[in-house]
């Protein structure tokens, strides 16, 4: 594994970089702890394309990526290729709620669930099956969207009929046509978690302000991405902003162990 930071691959668009960035700093900061900077173990559910699984294995690490898209992955088998790690990345279809039968029970140092407790019909029963994928003293990702900063996002649009629905309804959505199945808030993605043998390792909000701006104010502007970047990464940390942030990304230990052990 290298000694210096990786830079994550950058997108074409400075936003985009802006978007992910707090997230992987996090994780590359926990990553470089527990990991020993050893070929690690990386389950991604329902990790599509690759936006984080073709990264890891660019570091070093091994990914299965198991999502219920047959597209998706085949663009994501496409993209690993690309990037010359196609031999590191495996992809299985499933879902949140059978990991444990594509993947094998213990079996991950590191489990990513990204955009995807959202979704799923029960997401207890999703955190049961992730918890028994990960081996003792694994790591457990979780980025989900946050109900305040959706609220914000539609006050600020002026879609305020839209931002009173999403205060009051019990999932945090904006009626039947949201396309976000559910949405939460720091204490009750915790909750999940609670009665389980986990500790919180980070919490924090991502993206505060990214997602309202128009994209001329970075679009070219060197100065004006790398002032954002400091400005979000700041925001992640600060208590009363987090809770606001379009996402919250959580990262839990499996207890059990010191530090994930890497198959041989």
């Amino acid at each position: 594994m290298p000694d210096e930071p990786r830079r994550w691959a950058a997108r074409a668009d400075p936003r985009q970089a802006v978007r992910t960035t707090v997230v992987w700093g996090v994780l590359d900061t926990l990553l470089r702890e527990t990991g020993d900077r050893r070929p690690l173990d990386v389950v991604d559910v329902g990790g599509g394309t690759g936006g984080f699984a073709v990264p890891l294995a660019g570091l070093g690490h091994r990914v299965t990526v198991v999502d219920p898209s047959p597209d998706a992955l085949a663009a994501l088998q496409r993209r690993a290729a690309e990037a010359g790690v196609a031999g590191a990345v495996r992809a299985e279809q499933g879902d949140a709620g059978t990991l444990a039968a594509v993947v094998g029970p213990a079996s991950a140092d590191l489990l990513l669930c990204h955009g995807v407790l959202e979704y799923v019909d029960d997401p207890k029963a999703a955190v049961l099956d992730m918890l028994e994928v990960v081996r003792p003293g694994g790591l457990v990702s979780v980025l989900v969207a946050q109900r305040m900063g959706a609220l914000l996002a539609r006050a600020l649009s002026g879609r305020f009929a839209a931002a009173r629905r999403l205060l009051d309804d019990p999932e945090g959505r904006t009626g039947p046509q949201d396309p976000i199945g559910r949405r939460f808030v720091r204490a009750g993605l915790l909750a999940l978690f609670a009665a389980e043998p986990v500790r919180l390792r980070a919490a924090h909000g991502v993206r505060l302000v990214t997602d309202l701006l128009p994209g001329a104010l970075v679009d070219g502007d060197l100065d004006a991405v790398q002032g954002l970047l400091d400005l979000e990464r700041a925001a992640s940390e600060h208590p009363e902003l987090a809770a606001v942030c379009a996402q919250l990304h959580v990262v839990l230990q499996r207890e059990g162990g010191a530090a994930p052990s890497p198959a041989s």
